[in-house]
């Protein structure tokens, strides 16, 4: 049987899909950029439509830039932005909303009211997440809520319920299958991860009736075949996980102790805490890391909602910059002598502050500043952030493994030299770049590619994770501790008051 493995990654302002050969390196690629749509300030929804016809051709694009043809696929693997939410008729398959963003904050209130019930807790005891408009579950309820007759149609088990993966096997599979994996599961609010099942009593407070949602399975299991009508041939889907969960299976994070990060639109940090779930006392999410062979690994999460996204805005906003690529460049041009503080809280503050109602703002400015230093202001916003995460996750986790902390990176950003350089001098650790950036994609394909078992076993993929350069901090500690005080009196201006 053929090595090559099919990932479609279905991000959250593109779709990518890689063919890796059978030596898992890359042989193809397909990249589509969709719209975004901002309805109202502080909404942000997609079009399903528009995601389902980039997932179309970007695999048409990246199997003919392999020059191969399905028959020689032998597994896909699908990855997807967490936390999206798509609800679509049964009978037609046609979504009834738009996409509702994993981005979008239209039911912080919602959240506040279940918070002055005093159901936090219990939703934070089954799911190892927080009330916050980030997950799935209250944007399903305002979709039953605000589109008319939805809540009637899904108590008839007319609707469909999914994130991003769900929905893209569905219309693969022709409607044959209506399943997600543990990993997206864990993210939508309503799914006991001790567990391992959907939690009715959740469902009963954000009045979803259960059969509208999907069968979890195992992230490397058989979710169905992708029809031959769309790529030629039939390929059979064998791994599913969502994006950040994908990108720590794809740096090969299979021990406790383990922590990666990715920086794309977002940035996520996940530490393997192995078979322990860990309650975080510092505003962190518990979460499943990934579920194999029945066996869950949870996982400790920090949540950045602004990375990359601080750049795109800064190349399509501000026009500071012409390409994302230019931004560590400028960022070394910088006066040192003025210290300039990004808060990128555009669609609020996640971990460890979850304040949907905070704004963005820069501050420190004098008459000299320029595009320099506010680009480097951003840049080193992501790398704030990043210490904040990894300071609560070491008073949660005290590296229970008895291993120092070497943070593995991974997506858009970590490309620049600069923006690495400056994330280890901040978190005064470690950092290792991979010889392979496309770790979330690789994730995904791993898990499809070992259950074809047309690719390694577990101990044989973490084997071939290789190294591209490790970031050694430079920084005196008197520098960085005075950079971080700046950083936490400018978080503490832009957190809301209520």
């Amino acid at each position: 049987m053929s090595g090559y493995v099919l990932a479609i990654d279905q991000g959250t302002t593109s779709t990518r899909a890689i063919v890796f050969d059978g030596k898992m390196k890359v042989a193809g690629v397909g990249q589509k950029e969709f719209t975004q749509h901002y309805p109202k300030p502080g909404w942000v929804e997609h079009d399903p439509e528009e995601i389902w016809s980039s997932v179309l051709v970007t695999v048409r694009r990246a199997i003919e830039a392999a020059g191969i043809t399905a028959k020689d696929i032998a597994a896909l693997g699908i990855t997807n932005q967490r936390e999206t939410v798509v609800v679509w008729d049964r009978e037609t398959g046609k979504p009834i909303h738009n996409t509702i963003v994993w981005q979008d904050r239209r039911t912080a209130g919602y959240c506040e009211k279940l918070k002055r019930q005093d159901l936090e807790k219990l939703f934070t005891r089954s799911t190892g997440l927080l009330l916050d408009p980030y997950f799935s579950g209250t944007k399903l309820s305002w979709l039953l809520t605000n589109v008319k007759g939805a809540r009637a149609r899904a108590a008839r088990g007319g609707l469909c319920f999914g994130t991003i993966d769900t929905f893209l096997i569905w219309r693969l599979t022709g409607g044959k299958s209506f399943v997600t994996d543990a990993t997206n599961a864990s993210r939508t609010l309503m799914y006991n991860i001790d567990a391992n099942e959907w939690d009715d009593a959740l469902l009963d407070i954000l009045r979803v009736p259960a059969a509208m949602l999907p069968e979890v399975k195992d992230c490397a299991a058989d979710f169905g075949v992708a029809d031959a009508t769309h790529f030629g041939a039939e390929i059979p889907i064998l791994g599913v996980a969502g994006d950040q969960q994908a990108a720590t299976i794809g740096q090969a994070c299979f021990e406790r102790g383990m922590m990666k990060s990715t920086y794309g639109t977002g940035c996520f940090a996940l530490l393997n805490t192995g078979a322990d779930m860990v309650r975080s006392k510092n505003r962190l999410l518990t979460t499943i890391a990934y579920r194999l062979n029945g066996e869950t690994t949870y996982a400790l999460e920090g949540s950045i909602f602004i990375a990359g996204a601080a750049v795109q805005w800064l190349r399509d906003g501000l026009k500071a910059i012409q390409r994302a690529s230019d931004s560590g460049e400028l960022a070394a041009k910088a006066d040192p002598l003025q210290e300039i503080y990004l808060v990128p809280a555009f669609t609020g503050l996640g971990a460890p502050y979850w304040d949907p109602d905070a704004r963005g703002a820069i501050f420190g400015l004098t008459r000299n500043t320029g595009p320099e230093e506010i680009v480097r202001a951003a840049l080193e916003a992501v790398c704030y952030q990043s210490r904040d995460l990894l300071d609560a996750m070491h008073k949660d986790w005290r590296n229970g493994s008895g291993q120092d902390t070497v943070l593995r990176v991974d997506g858009g950003m970590v490309a620049s030299d600069w923006t690495m350089q400056r994330l280890a001098d901040l978190l005064n650790a470690p950092v290792d770049r991979p010889t392979i950036l496309e770790t979330t994609a690789l994730g995904a394909a791993w898990l499809a590619g070992s259950r074809a078992g047309v690719w390694p076993d577990r101990a044989g993929f973490a084997k071939a994770w290789a190294r591209d350069r490790r970031f050694e901090p430079k920084m005196d500690d008197k520098t960085r501790n005075a950079k971080m005080k700046g950083w936490k009196n400018a978080v503490s201006r832009t957190l809301s008051t209520r």
